[in-house]
């Protein structure tokens, strides 16, 4: 029994030779058009091969990526998921990649399915995950300076932290950020993958084409249309036919009309002539919180030195007041920074006290949210990205003794305080800079 591509491809062929063997053999004449059916067979199946050896060729070189990078992720799991590129990878390989990979696989399909999909023991990541990874990558590289090159060969300033990205990964990277509206970097991810697809040579589910329409729309979105346009003209010079370009160039060309008439007239409105110098918007001032935000940045980026003055006075020492019990165990502590006191507590938990913490937060992680000014409900936010756990002192005498640890860290009561957090942050993983303060309005508890 043929598999459902070559039923396809064979029953044409037998249909074929069906409408044309009546009586072929009374007259050579007759028989002479039988060449170029053979022909066209020929034809038909050396293609058909050819696309099938590229098919199977594109399969083989997804496995074998599989199992390198799950080799190399079971030798450290903890840093290579920490790694934002192998996280990303990861999610795509299992999303976009998979998807490919099955609608690829015409010959036991349902055979992957009912051994995967349907396992209750397996996971899978969703688009939203891969959306959230893509940016989760991005904040990484805004926030830190990053080179988008350097991060697409696996370096994160200068060090060579996961396997380079391919072409591929670069791509849909670069698209996951299109459908987020992130123009800016869809434009400098897709222009990574632009070059990775030229170098590389590997045949994959799109084309070069697909790569520069990405780059030529996202020009087109952040008002660049006379870049949009030279990059849609390079498309038809590769597919003279390609319908969304051709009709892009007449629309771009209006545009361009319309914008260069409007500048002509707004020349003339101020200088009384035609000047050549261009208009130049005037700089935004920026907003009390993203001049926070800046300061923010850099003291993630290590940028900001502590004053001299302050720096001085910041000491190591053991912490032995506040709790009879602190002169049998004292802690150490560090003070970071003075007025207000930031202080770093070490060794303040055993190693067994952490996993059973870990054990038990586990289960109960659900996405941590904000309150919604507006409706005072509870809602996720693109500027917290993590998970959180809550644990009451009643449920675990662990728990209970760490909470009575901390009140004689801070020589405060927690009698009024929060059950004990456990936040589990994700990939590239946030909180923004905020109040961590409620008025009586926005309490829902």
């Amino acid at each position: 029994m043929f598999p459902p591509k070559q039923c396809t491809f064979w029953c044409l062929v037998l249909t074929s030779l069906t409408l044309t063997t009546a009586e072929l053999f009374t007259a050579i004449s007759e028989v002479e058009p039988l060449l170029e059916t053979h022909k066209r067979i020929i034809d038909d199946l050396d293609d058909y091969i050819h696309k099938e050896e590229e098919r199977l060729n594109i399969l083989k070189r997804h496995l074998n990526i599989y199992k390198r990078e799950h080799q190399i992720a079971m030798e450290d799991i903890p840093n290579y998921l920490g790694n934002p590129i192998n996280a990303f990878t990861l999610i795509k390989r299992l999303t976009s990649d998979l998807d490919h990979i099955e609608r690829s696989i015409e010959i036991g399909t349902e055979y992957i399915k009912n051994l995967t999909v349907n396992h209750a023991d397996v996971k899978y990541p969703t688009l939203e995950d891969l959306a959230g990874a893509a940016q989760a990558l991005t904040r990484l590289q805004e926030t830190y300076h990053l080179d988008v090159e350097e991060l697409a060969e696996g370096r994160l300033n200068g060090v060579m932290y996961s396997t380079s990205m391919s072409a591929g990964d670069c791509y849909e990277l670069g698209k996951a950020l299109y459908n987020e509206k992130d123009y800016t970097n869809a434009l400098a991810w897709m222009t990574v993958a632009l070059r990775k697809y030229r170098e590389e040579k590997q045949p994959y589910m799109f084309k070069e084409i697909d790569i520069m329409e990405y780059i030529g729309f996202s020009h087109y979105l952040m008002g660049d249309v006379k870049t949009a346009l030279e990059w849609t003209k390079k498309m038809l010079a590769i597919d003279p036919k390609h319908v969304r370009a051709r009709g892009n160039v007449p629309h771009y060309n209006k545009i361009i009309a319309e914008n260069e008439e409007k500048l002509r007239k707004r020349r003339r409105g101020e200088t009384g002539e035609d000047a050549e110098e261009e208009y130049v918007k005037p700089k935004e001032k920026l907003s009390a919180y993203a001049k926070e935000r800046k300061v923010y940045e850099k003291l993630c980026r290590g940028e900001m030195d502590i004053p001299q003055e302050i720096a001085k006075t910041l000491t190591c020492r053991y912490l032995t007041e506040n709790h009879p019990f602190q002169k049998l165990a004292p802690v150490k502590m560090e003070y970071m920074y003075r007025n207000p006191d930031i202080i770093m507590f070490y060794e303040v938990l055993s190693d067994e006290e952490i996993e059973y913490i870990k054990n038990m937060a586990r289960p109960r992680f659900r996405r941590a949210t904000v309150h919604d000014p507006k409706t005072g409900e509870l809602v996720p936010a693109h500027y917290r990205i993590s998970k959180s756990a809550w644990l009451k002192d009643e449920e675990s005498a662990l728990v209970a003794r760490v909470s009575r640890r901390s009140a004689r860290l801070a020589a405060l009561s927690v009698a009024s305080a929060e059950e004990l957090q456990v936040v589990n942050y994700g990939i590239g993983g946030h909180y923004e800079p905020h109040f961590d303060f409620a008025r009586g309005a926005d309490l829902t508890t």
